[in-house]
């Protein structure tokens, strides 16, 4: 027997393939009558940082503040325009907001993990050279990691109906 679908993680970068991505994770998440949970990892600040007095972690709590702004705003802006591709409800759909600080590929899995996820939705790049031809390096990494069923999206071709630019 195949598991329920209740709760999606959507990885994203910010990307235009990522927002791409983000048609299938709302896609499933009606037709399953799920939530999504949206992640996006920020890679840690590197150790010179601490050198400069004014990067406290209060500095660094603000800037991940406006990071999570910025991710909730870009989601508006998306939910505007793919509602006009699957409808609404768009923004109702996410049930949280994730920004941690760390490896990407390892943020995705733990999120994955503890906020019991059925699926992980995310789109590709392509970039990279010999396996990361067709997968990029985080999708690929969350894909040979994990025991949970994986979406990678690759960018749709250019005859694709979508304005992208912009979202």
């Amino acid at each position: 027997m195949i598991p329920q679908i209740k709760k999606i993680l959507y990885a994203t970068d910010l990307s235009k393939n990522s927002s791409y991505a983000f048609l299938y994770a709302t896609d499933m998440a009606k037709r399953h009558d799920a939530t999504i949970v949206i992640l996006h990892a920020v890679e840690s600040f590197p150790a010179y940082i601490n050198a400069y007095p004014r990067m406290t972690v209060d500095f660094k709590q603000e800037q991940q503040g406006k990071i999570i702004e910025e991710i909730k705003k870009h989601l508006q802006e998306f939910c505007k325009k793919a509602e006009g591709q699957i409808g609404p409800p768009c923004v109702s759909l996410v049930s949280k907001i994730l920004v941690p600080r760390g490896h990407p590929p390892e943020e995705i899995l733990n999120a994955a993990n503890e906020e019991g996820c059925d699926v992980i939705v995310l789109g590709t790049h392509g970039k990279g050279f010999l396996v990361h031809t067709f997968l990029g390096s985080v999708s690929s990494a969350v894909l040979h990691r994990t025991r949970k069923p994986v979406f990678i999206i690759p960018l749709p071709s250019e005859k694709a109906s979508i304005d992208w630019d912009g979202i």
